[in-house]
């Protein structure tokens, strides 16, 4: 049976006002996901700069260097699981949408799906954002200023509370 004149463009509206509050959602997420790619590309740089250095290191300097490698791949896996999660958040929205659109279009009852689903996109945003927690406590627990030592050129810095005077000679922190 076809549609009345009205019927269709009604149904259209009523899907895109069900579907705003999700598109929002999906803003916000890609801006983390903007964010977390940002602090990922830091995090690969710095840990090239530390590899590109290591030649021209002493002894103590190459194990300071090797810490710091070490933290850094931490901090990477945790940022690149930040990234897998909320952009699987952001597949689940769409998929929220997708189902609204359907549920109006073809009269089923998928309120259940679209919350089930909905869940499962906060459930991921969740798990996201944990892991981008995780790796910002690790990157601000790692690096020490002392700012006590200051002399007007340059702050002492240490990575994992251990001096890196020798280090600092040869790389720059970020």
């Amino acid at each position: 049976m076809p549609m009345p004149a009205l019927e269709g463009p009604l149904l259209i509206q009523q899907a895109i006002q069900l579907s705003v509050a999700p598109v929002f959602l999906l803003t916000g997420i890609a801006s983390l996901l903007g964010v977390m790619a940002t602090r990922l590309a830091r995090i690969i740089d710095r840990a090239r700069e530390v590899g590109r250095g290591r030649g021209a290191l002493d002894a103590e300097a190459v194990a300071l260097a090797r810490l710091e490698l070490a933290g850094l791949e931490r901090r990477r896996h945790l940022a690149s699981w930040a990234i897998n999660c909320c952009a699987g958040a952001a597949l689940l929205v769409c998929t929220v949408i997708v189902t609204l659109f359907i549920e109006e279009f073809l009269g089923a009852d998928l309120k259940w799906l679209a919350g089930v689903l909905f869940i499962a996109t906060m459930m991921s945003v969740i798990a996201g954002l944990s892991c981008f927690l995780a790796e910002v406590y690790i990157a601000t627990h790692s690096l020490f200023i002392d700012a006590q030592s200051f002399d007007g050129q340059a702050a002492q810095l240490s990575m994992f509370g251990t001096p890196q005077s020798k280090l600092a000679r040869h790389e720059k922190m970020p």
